[in-house]
């Protein structure tokens, strides 16, 4: 498919207004910088990476450390602190006077307060993660990890192009969702949280909860879709991206996905994404700030 240029001097007027109407993060804003750092906060392990912008390629491998337990607010912030002095150490890591550094967390993240702790530590609910990571150098900002892995993949990796709404769903120890409307971030879509079955979604539909029924894959693949089925009744996107470690697997299951009117594909990204999306958030947020 070829890719569309959604940049505001090439979009029909009413949609340029639309896109200079900067929302989180969107296709529109420009003069970015050249690299800036990405850093994806899991269960299971913390990992960041630094990324090259008009790829939205890694430049050298990812750092990874395990997370700390308990993973309190303190105790992650110190892994971020040693992951960040690793990458800026490297070859080709972007200046610390142009530094800009994506931070992707777990849960509802508004004005760098994180709102919920569905899948994380409760000590992170009400903290404040601009000022938890305020000596560390560089301009920091945070985000929902599923939103940092929509960004990635509606901008470089399989919602390229696509006009309208995308819907990344990752599917792992719950279910996260990101929204990307014409380029732009709609951030903090709990999905995952909605009632499907009479269950919340992820207990009945998450990768975990597969294995915990021993679910066979095409029974599985059969629950995303009628998962899937509610949310385009809710919020009808042009394209479902599924994400998370199972899309590895995504031959398994997604041939059981019938009968929706959006596009269904695996996302391309895959470990990448968040750590992807973190640095390119970032640096549209440093942009827009400076400007």
């Amino acid at each position: 498919m070829a890719t569309t240029d959604r940049s505001p001097d090439n979009l029909p007027e009413g949609d340029a207004l639309a896109a200079k109407a900067i929302g989180p993060a969107s296709a529109g804003v420009k003069n970015l910088p050249r690299r800036a750092i990405g850093i994806d906060v899991g269960g299971t392990g913390i990992k960041g990476g630094i990324v090259d912008l008009p790829t939205g390629e890694l430049v050298g491998d990812r750092y990874r450390i395990p997370t700390p337990k308990p993973a309190t607010p303190e105790a992650v912030a110190e892994v971020i602190d040693t992951i960040l002095h690793e990458l800026l150490h490297r070859k080709g890591a972007p200046s610390p006077d142009d530094l800009a550094v994506g931070v992707l967390v777990p849960g509802i993240v508004i004005d760098n307060v994180v709102l919920s702790a569905a899948n994380v530590d409760d000590s992170w609910l009400e903290c404040d993660a601009g000022q938890l990571l305020a000596e560390l150098p560089g301009q920091i900002y945070t985000m929902n990890d599923a939103d940092g892995a929509g960004l990635a993949e509606a901008r470089y990796g399989a919602g390229v192009g696509r006009t309208g709404t995308v819907m990344t769903i990752t599917l792992g120890t719950g279910i996260g969702a990101a929204m990307v409307h014409d380029g732009v971030l709609v951030p903090n879509a709990e999905f995952g949280h909605l009632e499907f079955e009479g269950e919340i979604a992820e207990k009945v539909a998450s990768a975990s909860a597969r294995e915990r029924a021993d679910m066979p894959w095409d029974e599985y693949g059969r629950t995303v879709g009628r998962y899937l089925k509610h949310l385009e009744r809710i919020f009808p996107p042009s394209m479902f991206i599924i994400g998370g470690g199972i899309s590895k697997r995504s031959e398994d299951f997604l041939p059981y996905v019938e009968g929706l009117r959006a596009e269904v594909v695996t996302a391309q990204l895959q470990n990448n994404a968040g750590i992807v999306g973190a640095a390119l958030y970032a640096a549209e947020q440093t942009a827009l700030t400076d400007g």
